[in-house]
């Protein structure tokens, strides 16, 4: 009783009124929870305290964006539909590599080399989601607690929630609003497991791909595919008794991408040797990076690929919202069973059953 008594004090149990109350008191009604209406968020505030680099009300304009919940959606549309005027003025970086490479050790050096400069970097660590809760697995916010504890940082990890190329769905929206929030630099690493890299490479201004030395030659079919998108290789944990290997496979890389199409017209892809460790070739890469946007930008290949990579978005989204609509069409649903039921039992091929479904 006494248990019960002080749970009934802190207010965690909700008794019904007496009825018929011999002691004189009056009657009182049971307590009823009713559903909480949907909230209405005051969208023109948010956007202005986004831009004025708020890291909370970033965080919450992000949560808006990557909900799943219909209202939120169409709240979400109309924050980045005020905020869309104040985006594009950042350096977008694709970082894969494959796990092991060191990916987030590295961007936790090169972004806090790039904060003391007096940059505002962003980085969208895209974890691989659990099956179970399709929450992040890694959690690269815990492994770049130095960054984190950059002012001008902002770190933002999500669950890749099994899109194709290690990103979420939301990442484009998501780098939009980094942009108008004023940060300069915006770093998106990748699950790098060797999905569709194609998919990050069209979001991103350059593209850095991570090895390690002592890659054997049976691995050099497999990574040729990446190679060809990446505008640099960084041979990474470059130091200690590894620093003559990761120089001399700095050459290797070299002489591979000079026989291989440049990712980027007008630029010819290299490596460089970096230590996130002793954070050696970390201003190296900067100053490489700013190369590159002084001469993309000089020929307008910079605002070209950014224009076909948002007509990329587009159509990709357009076959989205296709795939969405057709599914939610409960008399289309059951007409999918049926068919399946029938093409597992032989009685239809799978081609002929996807023509009845069209023709219908």
């Amino acid at each position: 009783m006494e248990y019960f008594k002080g749970m009934e004090e802190k207010g965690l149990i909700v008794m019904e009124g007496v009825k018929g109350g011999h002691d004189g008191m009056s009657q009182s009604s049971p307590k009823r929870f009713r559903k909480k209406k949907q909230e209405q968020l005051d969208i023109p505030t948010l956007a202005s305290e986004v831009r004025t680099g708020s890291r909370t009300s970033l965080s919450k304009a992000i949560t808006l964006v990557e909900s799943s919940n219909a209202w939120h959606k169409e709240q979400a549309q109309d924050l980045l539909q005020e905020l869309l005027p104040f985006t594009g003025e950042s350096v977008r970086i694709g970082i894969t590599g494959v796990p092991g490479a060191g990916k987030s050790s590295f961007i936790e050096a090169f972004g806090t080399m790039l904060c003391r400069m007096g940059k505002k970097v962003a980085v969208l660590a895209i974890d691989p989601s659990s099956s179970l809760s399709g929450g992040s697995i890694l959690g690269d916010k815990t492994r770049m607690e130095g960054l984190v504890r950059q002012e001008n940082a902002f770190v933002r990890p999500s669950p890749s929630a099994g899109t194709l190329g290690g990103v979420h769905k939301k990442t484009r929206e998501t780098m939009l609003l980094c942009e108008a929030a004023g940060y300069d630099v915006i770093l998106i690493e990748t699950v790098g497991v060797g999905q569709s890299e194609t998919y990050v490479r069209g979001m991103v201004d350059f593209f850095l791909l991570l090895v390690l030395t002592g890659a054997g030659d049976e691995l050099q079919g497999m990574k040729k595919g990446i190679m060809e998108l990446a505008d640099a290789i960084l041979v990474h944990k470059a130091d200690g008794d590894n620093l003559r290997p990761a120089r001399r496979t700095v050459q290797e890389y070299k002489q591979i991408l000079h026989f291989l199409q440049p990712s980027t017209p007008g630029w010819a892809s290299t490596s460089l040797a970096v230590s996130s460790l002793e954070r050696t070739g970390l201003e190296e890469v900067w100053s490489m990076l700013e190369t590159f946007e002084e001469t993309i930008k000089k020929s307008n290949y910079w605002t070209v690929r950014r224009h076909e990579q948002t007509r990329d978005w587009f159509h990709s989204m357009i076959t989205d919202h296709l795939i969405d609509s057709f599914y939610k069409n409960p008399s289309r649903k059951a007409q999918v069973r049926n068919l399946e039921e029938a093409i597992l039992h032989g009685r239809l091929t799978v081609t002929q059953g996807v023509n009845q479904l069209f023709e219908e």
